[in-house]
């Protein structure tokens, strides 16, 4: 086992989970808001359980995937709008909770959470499909096209599977306010294909024919 790996992936991973609970539960005023447990079950239990699979089976995926180092100043505005987008919806989502504003009923919670981990699974069949999943936009040494299985319906299905993550975290925690908050997803997400797009088409051999084979970027038949 490459411990120094394991390490930097237990202590991401512990980071996380506490920046992530700071985020719930100090606006909440509460630890006692069953939604934001729920959330936090869905979220880390798989990805605890990934991390191990990864770990085991295919350390150099995960060690991609810890690599947040982005060096495209478009990708860097990106994730810093993205950034502010989670924060906002999370803080706003305690806020309601604690005083009370206009929420979704448990059973939409419940759904959401199945949502999520449906999402969950369209992520692992992703990063089964492609070993070049990476945290950041770039071409790697020996990298090919990957045309087959879900890259052969849309040209991103990560991005896709992220729509289902994200617009089902406000749901599991019912707060309708913070739901149109991660609406802006939408124009960031574009923004960061529209990227990475012309960094692949520039630099991996094959990409503006599978552009031109595969259509469709995230939805069938939408966009």
């Amino acid at each position: 086992m490459d411990t120094a790996l394991f390490a930097t992936a237990l202590g991401k991973f512990a980071a996380g989970f506490v920046v992530m609970g700071l985020l719930l539960f100090v606006p909440a005023g509460t630890l006692a808001w069953w939604q934001g447990w729920l959330l936090m079950g869905v979220l880390f239990a798989p990805m605890f359980v990934a991390g191990l699979f990864m770990m085991a089976k295919a350390p150099d995926l995960l060690r991609k995937r810890l690599d947040a180092n982005e060096e495209e100043l478009e990708q860097r505005r990106v994730l810093a709008l993205s950034a502010l987008m989670f924060v906002a919806a999370f803080v706003v989502a305690g806020l309601g909770f604690r005083f009370g504003w206009p929420s979704l009923p448990p059973w939409a919670s419940w759904l959401g959470a199945g949502v999520f981990l449906a999402g969950y699974a369209l992520y692992a069949e992703v990063l089964r499909e492609n070993a070049y999943l990476s945290r950041t936009v770039e071409v790697q040494e020996n990298q090919h096209v990957v045309d087959t299985g879900l890259y052969g319906i849309v040209r991103h299905p990560m991005y896709a599977a992220t729509l289902l993550l994200f617009f089902s975290m406000p749901i599991v925690l019912g707060s309708p306010f913070a739901f149109v908050i991660l609406l802006a997803y939408l124009p960031i997400i574009a923004r960061r294909i529209k990227n990475e797009e012309q960094v692949l088409a520039t630099g991996l051999e094959g990409y503006p024919a599978y552009m031109q084979r595969v259509r469709w970027r995230l939805i069938p038949h939408v966009w």
